[in-house]
């Protein structure tokens, strides 16, 4: 047994550590003064490993902590370790822990708990029966009893310790087994000199607060210190703000916490009036990591989230967003960040633009602070400061195609009324996988699982798409305006830019066509929303354009019997137009579930008139019954168009 005591300070003298005589300690075993090893505690580290036990920590009945040679982490002194336990932990009856692994300070780990190859910042509870493995826990996080934490979209969405968590912890530690000093969790008059006098001082469970710094900002410098970086300033007035120019605060050398929140607290009282930033410096790569502002020039409080919507990268570089919040433009939404994730992981870079309610109208954008970065910490952080300098105004992002030169699918991700950006200019995925409808009746702003189902179906003949819209002034004189160009023939980008078209033009028609690349034309145009209506719902099989029905009233936009919808009748004379054979087909209920439907025959005439007569005869002797509208080119001999125009 070896057990290497550092040097304590004088007011440390009185807390040596205490070992019971059935503990059993093996290896480089470091135990900080004040730690306490009860019965039956086995700490063990193999060759060449080292366990570091931190100052006042407790170790319960039971609890076993084994540090291989293989993998390291990163304790608090920059040294690495096997594993690090942090000042004041607590690891109750029978927990194990299997290196490598870090514990943060005042962190509890409850019975029977299992930690292996994982992070747990500062003040993270853990309650009964839990597994963490392979993630990093952000501090401040609670572990429910009996929950298995294995995937870091997991330990991302933990929630944050509350009061009742806390209170019910110190019962827990103060009822332990084995007595432990009083005075971890308060400490004395004369360890405040390792404190601000008057501005810093600890809670009832360690953690350091600040009474100038947000609780968020001091979590955020805790969660840089964990991770092994330093700390740095920068401040800026209105003038340098627009402009991009910030100036350097004096340097923070430190890396102890108390000292940190301390510098910062001095760099926002003498910069008072001023935007003041913090970031994380890692000092192998020099670079910055994740720069936040901290104070605005106006005084206004800065949302940074609870630490949740920092942008500063954990041990696996995850973003986690806050809860999106209508009045804050700063945290970014789950679904921005997933898009923008998938942006970044097919090679994409991001671009942002802006523009006001007037510019907007007229469909004018200015772009924002180019972001160089592809660094998902770096990429968020300039998303919220574009979000926070044009804060009352329209903010889009899109991807940019590094090879082809071109936009992807941009998304509107703020409004200047402060309300929830539509959905359909958030959700939709650029991934290229199947695009999936939300089947929401009430969806207003996005395309419906038809529209997915005809642009998959151009796609899969090789066609192209693109989108149209027109007010109803416009759609009456049938003169519509182009959309934004859609480059891209993978159904998640395409549906992507269909849905921000359809977002961006919310009172107005909007259509959406196949192009033929090969023949340079269009094919069979579908009108995919109108001003006041609501998009059809998913899991129907035809476009919303939808024509007769066997009455008005069946609230899915159809004309009555006895006369088409004006949409059909510019679909037939299009198609008719273009050259292509139309023929019908119809189902009952039954066969419609099962997708075997009937061939009516082709409609016959030289003329659209005589087509459209005998479609609207058709439909009467198929009153009841769903009707779907077929489109045929003639040269390749294959369907341009497959569309439900009538429904029971």
């Amino acid at each position: 047994m070896a057990i290497r005591t550092p040097a304590a300070s004088p007011t440390q003298t009185a807390l040596a550590p205490r070992v019971h005589p059935l503990a059993q300690v093996h290896g480089q075993v470091m135990v900080d003064p004040g730690a306490v090893l009860a019965a039956g505690v086995t700490v063990q580290a193999d060759p060449n490993a080292t366990v570091r036990l931190g100052s006042a920590c407790v170790l319960q009945e039971g609890t076993t902590i084994y540090g291989r040679t293989q993998g390291r982490v990163l304790g608090d002194d920059r040294v690495s370790y096997a594993v690090w336990v942090g000042d004041r932990a607590f690891l109750a009856y029978k927990v194990l822990v299997q290196s490598p692994l870090y514990i943060g300070p005042d962190c509890f780990i409850g019975f029977r708990s299992t930690l292996y190859n994982a992070r747990l910042g500062a003040g993270c509870v853990v309650m009964m029966h839990a597994l963490v493995q392979d993630v990093a826990i952000p501090p401040g996080k609670l572990v429910p009893s009996g929950s298995v934490i294995t995937q870091q979209h997991q330990a991302d969405s933990l929630p944050d310790v509350s009061p009742a968590d806390r209170a019910l912890v110190n019962e827990l530690s103060e009822t332990s087994g084995f007595a432990t000093p009083t005075d971890w969790r308060k400490p004395t008059s004369s360890a405040s000199s390792d404190r601000t006098a008057d501005s810093t001082e600890r809670d009832g469970f360690g953690t350091m607060t600040s009474q100038l710094l947000p609780p968020d900002v001091v979590q955020r410098a805790r969660q840089y210190l964990a991770q092994g970086l330093a700390i740095g300033t920068e401040h800026a007035d209105s003038r340098r703000y627009r402009s991009g120019v910030w100036q350097t605060c004096s340097p923070i050398q430190s890396s102890r916490e108390s000292e940190v929140i301390a510098a910062l607290e001095a760099c926002l009282a003498e910069h008072s009036g001023e935007y003041v930033r913090m970031f994380g410096i890692d000092p192998r790569a020099k670079q910055r990591v994740a720069p936040i502002t901290i104070q605005r020039a106006d005084g206004k409080p800065v949302a940074v989230g609870s630490g949740s919507s920092t942008a500063a990268p954990s041990n696996h570089g995850a973003y986690r967003p806050a809860s999106p919040s209508p009045s804050s433009s700063g945290p970014l939404s789950p679904e921005v960040v997933q898009q923008v994730r998938q942006y970044l992981s097919q090679g994409y870079r991001i671009g942002t633009e802006h523009a006001d309610a007037r510019r907007y109208s007229s469909n004018v954008w200015q772009t924002c602070s180019p972001i160089q970065s592809s660094r998902e910490g770096e990429v968020f952080g300039e998303l919220e400061r574009c979000l926070a300098e044009h804060s009352g105004e329209y903010v889009r992002l899109f991807g940019i195609d590094p090879q082809a030169k071109r936009r992807i699918a941009p998304i509107t991700i703020q409004r200047p009324d402060g309300r929830p950006v539509s959905a359909g200019s958030r959700s939709a995925s650029a991934s290229g996988s199947p695009y999936t409808s939300s089947g929401s009746n009430g969806d207003s702003g996005r395309a419906s699982g038809d529209v997915a189902q005809q642009v998959r179906q151009w796609l899969n003949q090789g066609f192209h798409v693109g989108a149209e819209h027109a007010d109803a002034r416009r759609y009456k004189s049938n003169v519509w305006q182009s959309c934004t160009p859609i480059g891209s023939t993978r159904e998640g980008d395409v549906m992507a830019a269909i849905n921000t078209c359809i977002a961006e033009h919310p009172n107005e028609y909007v259509r959406v066509f196949g192009i033929d690349p090969k023949a340079k034309r269009r094919i069979s145009a579908v009108t995919v929303q109108r001003p006041g209506s609501k998009s059809a719902p998913a899991g129907s099989s035809g476009p919303s354009y939808a024509a007769p029905a066997a009455s008005s009233a069946s609230g899915n936009g159809s004309a009555p019997m006895g006369g088409l919808s004006q949409d059909l009748v510019q679909q037939v004379n299009q198609l008719v137009n273009q050259g292509y054979r139309l023929s019908l087909e119809h189902a009952d209920a039954r066969r419609y579930r099962s997708g075997a439907w009937q061939t009516v025959g082709t409609l016959e005439g030289s003329r659209t008139s005589d087509v459209l007569a005998a479609l609207e005869s058709q439909l009467r002797n198929h009153s009841g019954q769903y009707v779907r509208l077929i489109g045929i080119d003639p040269k390749v001999k294959k369907r341009v168009l497959e569309a439900t125009i009538q429904r029971p």
